[in-house]
């Protein structure tokens, strides 16, 4: 019987020293018997590094890597997946929790496609600071059909990060996540889509711990490198895509990025978006009018605010 194709764990740790236990628990514990573990720290200020000493002590199959200065996310993923030699890659924080059949199921359900698909997700279970179940991720999203998502995840989310299983090859083509972004998500979903194709697998393989403080609800403030660097990825998306109806969906997402950078007072961001807007599309008068407003610091940020309490009223 031939060797299982080798699977690359990538383990981003920063400041997570209160759920790393359970996270590199959930590591050990996959049932698939071909892993390659790499934890990553990118220089914690907490005890996380005293943490994964005590592992590497205990468990000497583990490989580790500092940063050897904070360098985030992407730049600390890039030198992980760099060192490895897996097959396939998977991109794990610490502060989640993968389910003890996550690899082998996922490593399956790529055994039944083509070479052409380069990425399977599944479902998660979300959970809080102190793991308290909250929902699933199948009863908010609704994923896109397999095979080419190009169109899908520029117009909408619906992949829950962590639940990737990546093929080395994506990554090789790719030259790994753009360091001179703030998050990688949307720009990976984004170029590799344009390639590759993705499938689903409707099963629960993680759980995904949602912080009281997250990178989400910080999104729209004024000045935030998360927006600035949405707009980056949909500068990228116009000057690939090939069809009317990537045209519609990019105009989608425009529309509604620069809706809500407006609304909150992202100015730059906001002429950015709609610039990009009438390249893509014709302008709506609507769209035409936030130009006008924005132009001349009008702020109706208030509407938002209202529309929120309104909609997510006790």
């Amino acid at each position: 019987m031939s060797q299982q194709p080798l699977v690359s764990i990538i383990c981003l740790c920063y400041n997570h020293e209160r759920f790393l236990r359970a996270a590199l628990d959930s590591v050990l514990a996959q049932t698939y018997p071909n892993l390659e573990i790499i934890i990553v720290d990118d220089c914690s200020t907490d005890g996380s590094e005293g943490v994964i000493q005590e592992y590497l002590h205990k468990y000497p199959q583990l490989y580790f890597i500092s940063t050897g200065h904070n360098r985030g996310n992407t730049a600390a993923f890039n030198i992980g997946w760099r060192a490895s030699h897996g097959q396939f890659i998977l991109d794990f924080a610490t502060d989640d929790v993968l389910l003890p059949e996550r690899v082998a199921q996922q490593v399956q359900h790529f055994q039944s496609l083509g070479p052409a698909y380069g990425v399977i997700y599944s479902d998660a279970e979300y959970i809080s600071d102190d793991s308290v179940h909250l929902y699933l991720h199948s009863s908010k999203y609704k994923p896109a059909p397999d095979g080419n998502v190009f169109t899908d995840v520029l117009q909408r989310y619906f992949i829950c990060p962590p639940t990737m299983l990546i093929r080395r090859e994506v990554f090789e083509y790719l030259g790994g996540y753009d360091e001179s972004l703030a998050y990688e998500d949307f720009d990976f979903w984004v170029r590799s889509a344009r390639r590759f194709k993705y499938a689903y697998l409707p099963q629960v393989t993680t759980r995904r711990r949602l912080h009281n403080r997250s990178l989400s609800s910080a999104w729209y403030a004024k000045g935030n490198q998360l927006l600035a660097s949405t707009v980056v990825v949909c500068e990228k998306a116009a000057t690939l895509i090939a069809e009317t109806n990537e045209r519609e969906a990019l105009a989608s997402r425009l529309k509604y990025e620069a809706r809500h950078a407006y609304l909150t007072g992202n100015r730059k961001e906001a002429d950015r978006f709609l610039e990009l807007l009438q390249q893509v599309a014709e302008t709506p008068v609507l769209y035409r009018l936030i130009s006008t407003l924005n132009k001349y610091k009008i702020d109706l940020g208030f509407l938002r605010t209202l529309y929120y309490k309104w909609r997510y009223r006790s």
